[in-house]
């Protein structure tokens, strides 16, 4: 029978990319990783992992098991957590999955909301590039919570929040910045306007990166890319430089920016949500109550013109 450490050991290498990594990461020897993924291998009767020359490879048997893994860990970690809540030890802990844009932009007031009512609960974060990546999480059992862009056709229990929107920004020397743009009252840009322009864009695999992609197909053309980056928070600093436009969600950027915000026409925006795979357990309730309040104050982010 596979032990929950076999089942650790497994998602490490997978994550990992590699047997070196994670046994580094682990803290063990690699014979002995090596020993336990080949044990976990006769219990299920198949090769897990194709140990390639650079790296390593998930089997048909492998990529059936990995979700149940993932699931069997989160469950202990849940269990652990609600052991040492009933023995004092400590007062809980909320999981939460999410995108890394929106843990940069909606996620900190409400935590900070959050954390002023219930200081004594722990909050972990799990972090995406898309929401794909995010829906296969929750439903593999990652973390009691998601936030994120709203699932279709989700079958569990949802809470709609709004709209989140997203926004250009430009160096603050940038030639469409005309005199007549500055004096306007809110900077509005058509993205027709930015069809022969190279812009900061996301590496393949990122939720903005598709949001990118869509807009401009909308408005009739493909991005040329000047860069690509995974860091959400780099996009509007590598725009700010003069690298070329980047989309972003008008709630990442801080305050005293120093790039120029245009606000695209037609608007560009994503509907997000709270949702969880069942009835939410209280403390996921309490979190989606904070997180619906602050969002309805205003709080998830303010435009900068």
């Amino acid at each position: 029978m596979a032990t929950l450490r076999q089942l650790e050991y497994l998602v490490t290498v997978v994550d990992q990319g590699s047997f070196t990594r994670a046994a580094e990461l682990l803290h063990v020897t690699q014979p002995a990783l090596s020993h336990q993924i080949r044990a976990l291998e006769r219990s299920a009767g198949s090769q897990l992992l194709e140990r390639l020359p650079k790296n390593i490879r998930l089997t048909p048997s492998g990529r059936a098991m990995l979700p149940h893994a993932r699931a069997a860990l989160a469950d202990a970690e849940r269990a652990r957590c609600a052991a040492r809540q009933t023995a004092g030890l400590e007062a809980g802990e909320l999981q939460i999955a999410t995108l890394y844009s929106l843990s940069l932009g909606v996620l900190p007031a409400a935590l900070r909301a959050w954390r002023r009512e219930h200081p004594d609960v722990g909050i972990r974060l799990y972090e995406h590039r898309h929401t794909d990546e995010l829906v296969e999480a929750m439903r593999t059992g990652q973390a009691d919570l998601a936030v994120g862009p709203d699932p279709t056709g989700w079958s569990g229990v949802k809470h709609l929040l709004g709209e989140e929107e997203l926004v250009v920004v430009v160096a603050a020397d940038d030639p469409l910045l005309t005199p007549r743009r500055r004096r306007r009252r809110q900077h509005t840009v058509e993205l027709t306007e930015l069809a022969e322009r190279a812009w900061v864009h996301y590496v393949p695999g990122h939720g903005l990166g598709d949001m990118l992609d869509l807009a401009c197909a909308q408005a009739g053309f493909e991005p040329r890319i000047a860069v690509r980056t995974e860091q959400t928070a780099a996009a509007p600093a590598l725009a700010a430089a003069g690298l070329g436009p980047a989309l972003v969600p008008a709630n990442i950027l801080p305050p005293g920016f120093d790039g120029h915000v245009l606000h695209p026409e037609p608007r560009v925006c994503r509907t997000l949500a709270a949702y969880t795979r069942g009835t939410p357990d209280p403390l996921a309730a309490a979190f989606v109550d904070v997180l619906r309040t602050v969002w309805a104050e205003g709080n998830q982010g303010t435009r900068h013109g």
